[in-house]
């Protein structure tokens, strides 16, 4: 565990930052962009949480937190220097267990009759904006991908996020007895 004895440095004064394999970067690289987007849908899952959501979520979403962090870690490293330190990564167990959840949500939910608009109730809303959040660390993470290499599991994780927030949401509506906003086509 990292141990922060002062918050700020005056390092990121000029625009510039440090991976956490010490290489100075500039601050909206595609990199950063990438860790800081899933900083930012991590704290967007907080502000979820405090709305108080269901029992399930609320037991979830903080191992979710978790993993963001494992996230945040694995892409401040570049692959190449993983090896020298004992980076927390994704995994595979860390997909599936997504893949796990979004077919118990699923279950309770019942399949999709229709596209729905993002909202309901305040949790299910914040759950959206989260989403959304998330679609944007994966697009960020494939413009990083363009350009240097990225651990294997990031993509998929980042895809199979998106999609539980999505059946997140509907759960919470469910629970809370919040008809889903169905989109009219013919409006």
């Amino acid at each position: 565990m990292p141990r922060l004895t002062k918050i700020y440095t005056k390092q990121g004064d000029a625009g510039q930052t440090s991976l956490s394999g010490g290489q100075r970067v500039p601050k909206d690289s595609p990199r950063v962009d990438a860790y800081g987007t899933v900083d930012e849908l991590n704290s967007a899952l907080g502000v979820a949480l405090a709305t108080g959501l269901t029992e399930r979520l609320a037991a979830v979403l903080p191992e979710i937190q978790n993993e963001l962090f494992h996230l945040g870690s694995d892409l401040s490293f570049r692959e190449e220097d993983k090896a020298q330190y004992r980076v927390p990564q994704i995994e595979a167990r860390h997909v599936e267990r997504l893949e796990r959840l979004i077919d118990e949500m699923t279950a309770v939910v019942g399949p999709l009759q229709n596209f729905i608009l993002p909202g309901g109730s305040l949790g299910a809303a914040h759950l959206h904006v989260a989403r959304t959040i998330c679609r944007r660390a994966e697009r960020h993470c494939i413009t990083l991908m363009r350009e240097e290499a990225i651990g294997p599991f990031v993509l998929p994780y980042l895809n199979r996020l998106s999609d539980a927030l999505f059946v997140m949401a509907r759960l919470e509506n469910h629970a809370r007895g919040v008809p889903e906003p169905l989109w009219d086509s013919r409006a």
